[in-house]
């Protein structure tokens, strides 16, 4: 580990501090060109913006800029380490919304002292950019944060701690369910979590068609309930008229396991007590709530994912967010809606039944991966992501109203 955290360190800081930089899209060597760049030639599109703003699509930037934007009270596994340690985070999302999906991004950290105040930053500079990717930031203010942003950006807005978690999350759980012989409206599921992640994924499987009275939601003081008065109006959305208060309480008969929560927290024999063929998201990182070497010694009919690359079946918020704001943009969406984020988890089930092409093996490191048990969800750096899932998610925002233009016909083929 002392190793890793050296390589880790000097990743960051060399050859140049920082893993994003800003290059030029036009030329800058002639005083004709300087000309046009700046003044006086710049006070041409500056018209042509003001007197229609969707202008701005065409003479600038805008139309390919994310911005990513944190206010560090929820970094990783860390915690509240406060904006500007959440600075490397971001970047990291910036580069990878570049490299998976040719998205510029630009990293932005608010320090804040009210919820209003954090909106009230982010509102008003949300007309730059062409979309807005929400990052650690806790629950549950991230709920309030998003949904008041959205009701005043006309750019769409996308906290993917929530919503990216719960795409991948739906897709890998569809796909083992499949697989097990077992359908989504007929399956109990255990969610040992509450924050913004487990919360979001519950609800993207009901709109994939899970049943909301089959979901037994677990915070650390145990089953979410009915009878219980100490749930915020989010928990409550998961509060089951139930007798069940503990994890072996809830988890006995289930088919489907989802953490989100902290590591080492389903023990083997809660795991006995769930349903024959039961499928296991333990998504907690880097830590799962349970090993996958444990889990499988104790039951050798189950399908397991989690959060980590060194396993089969990682649930990557890699294999979505990029491809959502590629097709969100791509067609001016004023919001990412649901929609959108049920044809994203669609695409990528589709993806993984089909035949993996020869680059994700070798980038895998594998001889061969076929849809089964140990091949649920598609390796982040399969090609086929951007163009399907863009599309997809292109598709149905122009299908559900919230796209300003359509398509051009050659779409991802150039």
């Amino acid at each position: 580990m002392a190793d890793f955290k050296e390589k880790a360190l000097k990743y960051h800081s060399h050859p140049v501090p920082g893993k994003i930089s800003v290059e030029l899209t036009k030329p800058a060597e002639t005083v004709e060109h300087l000309a046009l760049a700046y003044s006086p030639g710049v006070a041409e599109p500056v018209r042509e913006i003001a007197a229609d703003p969707n202008n701005a699509y065409q003479y600038t930037a805008k139309g390919n800029l994310v911005a990513v934007i944190s206010n560090g009270t929820a970094i990783l596994g860390l915690g509240n380490l406060g904006p500007l340690a959440s600075k490397p985070v971001m970047e990291g999302k910036a580069l990878l919304f570049k490299r998976f999906a040719n998205l510029d991004a630009i990293d932005i950290e608010v320090r804040h002292r009210t919820t209003e105040e954090f909106i009230n930053t982010v509102a008003n500079i949300a007309d730059t950019f062409g979309g807005i990717n929400l990052e650690d930031i806790k629950a549950p203010e991230c709920f309030e944060i998003e949904k008041e942003l959205i009701q005043r950006c006309s750019v769409p807005i996308f906290h993917d701690d929530q919503h990216g978690t719960a795409i991948v999350t739906a897709a890998g759980l569809l796909n083992a369910l499949e697989i097990q012989g077992k359908e989504i409206h007929e399956a109990t599921i255990v969610c040992m979590g509450a924050g913004a992640a487990a919360i979001a994924c519950m609800e993207l499987l009901i709109k994939c068609g899970a049943q909301r009275e089959k979901i037994y939601m677990l915070d650390r003081k145990g089953v979410i309930h009915t009878r219980r008065d100490d749930l915020n109006e989010y928990k409550q959305l998961f509060a089951n008229n139930t007798d069940r208060r503990t994890l072996e309480d809830a988890i006995e008969g289930a088919d489907v396991f989802v953490g989100v929560s902290g590591p080492d927290v389903l023990p083997p024999e809660a795991l006995k007590l769930m349903n024959k063929n039961p499928v296991v998201f333990a998504c907690s990182n880097p830590d799962p709530e349970i090993k996958p070497e444990l889990a499988k010694a104790t039951r050798d009919d189950l399908i397991m994912a989690t959060g980590r690359s060194d396993y089969p079946n990682q649930v990557n918020n890699v294999l979505c967010f990029p491809f959502i704001f590629r097709g969100a943009l791509d067609v001016r969406a004023t919001a990412i809606n649901d929609e959108m984020k049920v044809a994203a988890v669609h695409a990528i089930r589709e993806i993984t039944k089909e035949s993996v092409p020869a680059e994700v093996l070798k980038a895998s490191k594998v001889d061969k991966l076929e849809f089964g048990p140990e091949y649920i969800i598609p390796k982040p750096m399969d090609p086929r992501l951007c163009s399907r899932v863009a599309l997809a998610v292109a598709n149905a925002a122009i299908e559900s109203g919230v796209a300003q233009i359509e398509l051009p016909k050659n779409y991802m083929q150039s």
